[in-house]
């Protein structure tokens, strides 16, 4: 018999988007950090595996950076540290000789939980872009389960089953959930201070409008709770502006 000759292709290359988490860093000395994440993410995993990038543009030289015990703190709460990115050349060095590649500024990610009514990393600008018009709304159907995640990638996202506890639901545009929201919800992940989460029922662990987040760890207030809800950044140039505001949806 004739032998046939295979080639296996032992090297795929596919595009793909994978949600990063950036973590703007303001101090890198250990105590610190682990008792600002436990504020924050309480003392278990928060994340599920996320990938890390940090962001180093906020820190002055700290020549004696532990790089392995901020990357352990971080393993902590579920997220893999992959690079950094700014900061100064001896930042990026020793991050490197830590074996912490450097990505170059600007790359569009998934923020990460910054305190209750904080600042976002990076300021919206002055009249955000809304997403296209013509760019697709994506529809989900079905229940989500812990641990699954939704993207709608340039548009909104309408949901119409319950987001479980665990379950992540990320917009560049806005995000609707007619049905009990208990999971994550994120909206204009690309930056859009003008999107907005809007919810039939609310029961978030937590939601985000371009980066800046509120998280529910000691549960929703009673006046939100099981309710419609609106999720937004106040407008203007005023004491407010800027700032996340979880409302009840008047619906009358």
């Amino acid at each position: 018999m004739p032998r046939t000759n295979t080639t296996i292709q032992l090297i795929e290359f596919k595009g793909t988007t994978l949600p990063v988490v950036v973590i703007t860093l303001r101090s890198l000395h250990a105590e610190a950090l682990a008792e600002a994440a436990s504020a924050l993410f309480g003392d278990d995993e928060f994340f599920d595996g996320d990938a890390a990038l940090l962001e180093l543009s906020k820190l002055v030289d700290v020549p004696d950076a532990d790089w392995r015990r901020v990357k352990q703190l971080l393993k902590t709460h579920g997220l893999n540290v992959i690079g950094v990115r700014g900061g100064s050349e001896q930042l990026r060095y020793g991050a490197a000789f830590a074996g912490l590649p450097t990505y170059p500024a600007g790359e569009r990610s998934t923020p990460v939980p910054a305190a209750q009514q904080t600042e976002p990393a990076a300021p919206p600008p002055p009249e955000p872009a809304a997403p296209a018009a013509s760019a697709a709304t994506l529809y989900i159907d079905r229940p989500l389960r812990s641990g699954q995640q939704v993207y709608a990638r340039g548009g909104d996202l309408v949901v119409l089953a319950a987001v479980n506890a665990g379950a992540e639901v990320i917009a560049d545009g806005n995000i609707h959930v007619y049905a009990p929201l208990h999971g994550r919800a994120l909206a204009g992940a690309g930056g859009s201070a003008a999107a907005r989460i809007f919810c039939t029922c609310f029961d978030a662990e937590l939601v985000s409008v371009a980066g800046l987040y509120r998280t529910f760890d000691g549960g929703v207030p009673v006046d939100l709770a099981g309710r419609p809800v609106q999720v937004r950044l106040a407008q203007g140039s005023g004491e407010e502006a800027g700032k996340l505001i979880v409302a009840p949806l008047l619906t009358d």
